[in-house]
Formats: C-alpha cells, sequence, structure tokens
C-alpha cells in the first residue's frame, strides 16, 4: 500500500506540517517518499513500490507540471488504457500506471473513472484551475479522509494525517461513538473525529475556492439473467474469479495470498497459482486453521507460511492494531488480518485475500434466514408479535427462541439486529450526553 497526505492554504511552516503528516504514514510507504508545493497547495506522499519500480516515483506530473497526483492503488486495465491514450497523442515518460491516470484526466475529465478497473483513491490538482479532482474506487478499497477548515481542504490516507495538521481541532463526534455502541462501527460519513469525512465509495469530488462537490460516479446493478441454469451461473463465476486473479497479479513484485480454511480464501489461493501463502492460527484449537490451510496447500502445491499467535500476542497487539485502524471496530477478523499482513511482509509486498466474499457469496448463515422463516412468515403478523412478546419475556434460552422473535420483525430490523449491541434505551445509560 501507499499513502497521501496534502492540504490547501499557505502555512509559513508549510513544508514542516506536510512532512509531519507524511511521517504520520510512514508504515503505509517505506520505499520513498516525494513532496509538491506551491503557493496555493502542498501535496506529500509515501511510497510502496509495487509497478514500474524506478519510474513510478510520486507526486508525478504532466509533461508541462502543470498538472500533478498523489494516488494510492493500483489499476489493473492500465496497460490498454496506455495503449488508448497514445493512439490519442498522448506522450508517456514511464510505465506507471500513475501516469496514466494524469492523461486519462486530460482526455476524459471526470468521465475517466467510467474506463478504470482497480483499486484507488487519487487527487489531481490543475494548477491552471486550481481546481482538485479526487475519486474512490467501487467499493472503497482504498481509505479516503477528508476536513474543511476555512475554506481549506486537509486530506489524506489516514486520519492520523489529518490531526497531525495545526488547523484541525481534535474533537469527538458523539452520534458516531453512538453508532459504534449499537453497530460495532460508525455508518456515518463523518468519522469519529468531528469534521472529518470518509470520502464514500463510488463518489469522487471536486474542490474550487473553497467549495467541495462530491458525487457519486457509480453503483452497482445486479440484473440476473432467469433464463441461465445453476451450471452457467457457476460458469460465469468461475470466469470471473480467473479474470479477477489474473489481472490482480500485475505487479512487479511478488504476490502471495492470505489462507484459512474457508472457502473464500481457499477459492483465491486455488485460482492464484502463486508461490507463497500465508496463515495464522491461534492457540486454542476452534480458532487453529493452520492445519486445514497447509493440507490445502500441499494440495495445490503452494508453499505456506503459517504462524501460531499466542494469547499474549493477542493481547499485546490490539493498541497497536487500533492505532492502525483510525477508527473504533469491534470486529475480531482484524486482528488476525494484523497477524497475517505480518507474516506475509517478511515475503511478499503484495498478497490477495478472501475478505468480503462472504458479503458477495451469502456465506454467513443470517443469509439463508429469510428462507428458513418464509413458511412462518405467513402467519398473522399480530400472532408473530404475540408469540415473539411470550419468548422474549422467558428469561432463559430455548431451541427456537431466536426464531420466535426474529420470524416476528420486517427485513430490514433482522438485517440490522444481527450486529447490534446496545438499543437506544442501553446505551443512554452508558453515554454521559446522549445525543438522543
Amino acid at each position: 500500500m501507499c499513502g497521501f497526505a496534502r492540504f490547501t492554504g499557505y502555512l509559513e511552516n508549510g513544508k514542516d506540517v506536510l512532512t509531519d503528516m507524511m511521517n504520520k504514514i510512514i508504515h503505509r510507504g517505506p520505499d520513498s517518499a516525494g513532496q509538491y508545493i506551491d503557493n496555493k497547495a502542498y501535496m506529500g506522499f509515501r511510497r510502496l513500490s509495487i509497478i514500474d519500480l524506478d519510474n513510478g516515483s510520486q507526486p508525478m506530473f504532466n509533461e508541462n507540471k502543470k498538472i500533478v497526483i498523489t494516488f494510492n492503488g493500483e489499476i489493473y486495465n492500465y496497460q490498454d488504457l496506455r495503449k488508448e491514450l497514445i493512439e490519442k497523442g498522448h506522450t508517456f515518460a514511464n510505465n506507471s500506471d500513475t501516469e496514466v491516470l494524469i492523461h486519462a484526466y486530460e482526455e476524459y475529465g471526470e468521465d475517466m473513472l467510467n474506463k478504470l478497473r482497480g483499486m484507488f483513491a487519487f487527487v489531481i490538482w490543475d494548477s491552471e484551475k486550481e481546481t482538485l479532482f479526487g475519486a474512490r474506487d467501487f467499493f472503497g478499497i482504498k481509505p479516503f479522509y477528508y476536513t474543511i477548515v476555512d475554506g481549506n481542504i486537509i486530506y489524506g490516507s489516514e486520519i492520523k494525517s489529518i490531526l497531525a495538521h495545526p488547523a484541525y481541532k481534535k474533537e469527538v463526534n458523539d452520534v458516531a461513538l453512538e453508532n459504534y455502541l449499537t453497530f460495532q462501527y460508525s455508518v456515518l460519513p463523518e468519522t469519529f473525529f468531528k469534521g472529518v469525512y470518509k470520502l464514500m465509495p463510488g463518489h469522487c469530488f471536486t474542490f474550487h475556492n473553497g467549495q467541495i462537490n462530491i458525487k457519486r460516479y457509480w453503483e452497482p446493478t445486479f440484473e440476473a439473467d432467469e433464463n441461465k441454469s445453476l451450471d452457467d451461473f457457476v460458469q460465469e463465476i468461475d470466469d470471473a474469479m480467473h479474470d479477477s486473479v489474473e489481472h490482480h497479479k500485475i505487479s512487479d513484485v511478488e504476490v502471495g495470498s492470505f489462507l484459512s480454511s474457508g472457502v473464500d480464501s481457499s477459492y483465491v489461493a486455488a485460482t492464484f497459482n502463486g508461490d507463497k501463502t500465508f496463515t495464522v492460527g491461534f492457540d486454542y484449537e476452534k480458532y487453529n486453521e493452520i492445519d486445514y490451510a497447509k493440507a490445502l496447500s500441499e494440495k495445490i502445491q503452494i508453499d505456506n507460511y503459517s504462524k501460531l499467535v499466542s494469547s499474549e500476542e493477542y493481547w499485546a497487539a490490539i493498541p497497536k492494531i487500533q492505532y492502525h485502524m483510525d477508527e473504533p471496530l469491534a470486529d475480531p477478523a482484524a486482528i488476525a488480518l494484523y497477524f497475517v499482513s505480518q507474516t506475509a511482509a517478511k515475503h511478499v509486498k503484495v498478497s490477495m485475500s478472501g475478505e468480503g466474499a462472504d458479503e458477495f457469496f451469502g456465506g454467513y448463515n443470517i443469509y439463508k434466514e429469510p428462507l428458513d422463516t418464509a413458511g412462518y412468515r405467513k402467519l398473522p403478523k399480530g400472532l408473530r408479535k404475540g408469540l415473539a412478546n411470550v419468548a422474549q419475556a422467558i428469561p432463559f434460552k430455548f431451541k427456537g427462541k431466536n426464531f420466535l422473535i426474529r420470524g416476528s420483525k420486517d427485513i430490514e430490523e433482522r438485517f440490522i439486529g444481527n450486529a447490534f449491541m446496545f438499543n437506544e434505551k442501553e446505551r443512554a445509560k452508558i453515554l454521559k450526553n446522549p445525543t438522543g
């Protein structure tokens, strides 16, 4: 990964502030650093070299130095776009995907986003127009945070860069805290830090004369062809997986793959056909998947590197993990990801994972609930509500209790309630000054 930090507006010690902001994210890009400073903009970048190792340094310019970019991510179809832009008369100085973004902006403007395939967060400074243009990828794989103070924008790949800017006054966002206590994360665009926002997935922005204009440039669509057979869908998914994995392997450095005992990461690893997989387990048998991962690695003839995490290591790592996450997130999977990333980093710079597959393919039992409760939901709603009230009033657990309670609720309530921690009344008792 790489990272950027920048701000607009003149500061007498602006270079020192920018350097401090960059130092906060040095872990994102230990290979090199770069800065661009003019009388309106300060741009900093930390690089982890993956494509065009020698010539891909940032910030990067167009030919006349009027347009400059900082970009975190990878554009998987950049070689095709590069050919297209060369045919339109553009001249390239290197073979990086970053330079492709600059020329795509010159040629297509905002419409460039419709041509990109990849994961990205970038900002382009057009010094002639004195305008920033930035975007975040379709699914929000790459992070992007920003705040606006006194008509100037401060942004970065991590919140900690923004906190290093003297103009931002640190203040807790109480509404985000309340969200966290209920949903185990904040569902808002605004972060735990008041006035600091996420640029949402599939969104872009322009910033000019102190005003930001944000718009959604992409949203998913789903139109299944009901005439196709199950085998047809299986083949389409398999084709899409192989195509996606091949694109993700485009790199000038070695690529690895995370591997647990789950179907998702196993599918990626088997499709990957690379050289190295990485696994972590815990010294509690129920949560140790190392043996399963090693068995699969042997079957597909890929080396597996594993680490057994002790309980002492687990608890000792939590403060550091939270520091890197910027915001609270009540998901213990983050701890496993931290350790498997550490293990992989000893061998490779880039690794694939199976994260997100459960959401795409209905991997959790909760996604089957609408089918499981279909018959029960044919009963009158009043009857189901009454049975739910009786079930809730019984102080001990019994088989079917949760079924009766959840079967009385609408699908929206069931979806939200699956990750519910504290309700509104409980939340009010926990917080000193609840907002609601």
